[in-house]
């Protein structure tokens, strides 16, 4: 299966990519963490997006293809994968069909932006390992520290309420176009967010038929 989450920021894409991944048995490529991977491996690909990364640029769409293209070679991603982070925009869903980027269905959590909001002032970051936590709905199992590493958790910049309603509006305006994009290709599913992480796992198993 070659899957591409969609879902405003808060949806619970990353959370529910973890548990489709060991589900399936399939890698979640994001692009975030293969970026930073192909930068520390000295990559051909890696080096040109160091390039960009280093004179404080957004890096290409194309460079970024490649990487995940580097990605996807890897013997992991014979039965698929999950795309988590790309695309955001339509001009990147075109880049991925253009360099042979394949996605078989895009599945998005609708979720209301008021609901977004109160989630996201609950979340807990690492900056040391990237985990992700919620005071109410995922806590960490010593309030404040990472289950993982042992570090202290903090609340990420990205998650206070203004910027929160920024991203939401960036999400309306470049991202959810996408839905349109994948709907005409007959590869859109949709979901309902729901009051656990668990019920909204048994919907997205339910429309994904497994």
């Amino acid at each position: 299966m070659k899957l591409v989450l969609l879902g405003a920021p808060g949806a619970g894409k990353g959370t529910q990519s973890e548990i489709l991944s060991e589900k399936l048995g399939i890698p979640t490529i994001s692009t975030g963490n293969i970026l930073r991977t192909a930068v520390k491996n000295q990559t051909p690909v890696g080096l040109k997006a160091k390039s960009y990364m280093d004179a404080g640029d957004l890096v290409p769409d194309e460079v970024i293809i490649g990487i995940m293209r580097e990605r996807m070679a890897e013997p992991d991603c014979e039965k698929g994968y999950i795309l988590d982070g790309m695309p955001r925009t339509l001009a990147q869903a075109d880049a991925l069909e253009a360099g042979g980027v394949e996605v078989e269905l895009a599945l998005s959590i609708e979720i209301s932006d008021e609901t977004i909001i109160a989630r996201m002032g609950g979340r807990r970051s690492c900056a040391e390992c990237g985990a992700t936590y919620h005071t109410e709905s995922a806590p960490p199992k010593v309030e404040g520290i990472c289950d993982a590493c042992g570090k202290p958790l903090t609340i990420r910049k990205d998650d206070l309420p203004e910027t929160v309603k920024n991203r939401l509006a960036v999400y309306h305006r470049e991202t959810e176009p996408l839905k349109d994009f994948y709907a005409k290709r007959g590869k859109l599913k949709t979901v309902d967010n729901q009051p656990s992480i668990a019920a909204t796992t048994g919907v997205i198993y339910a429309a994904l038929g497994i």
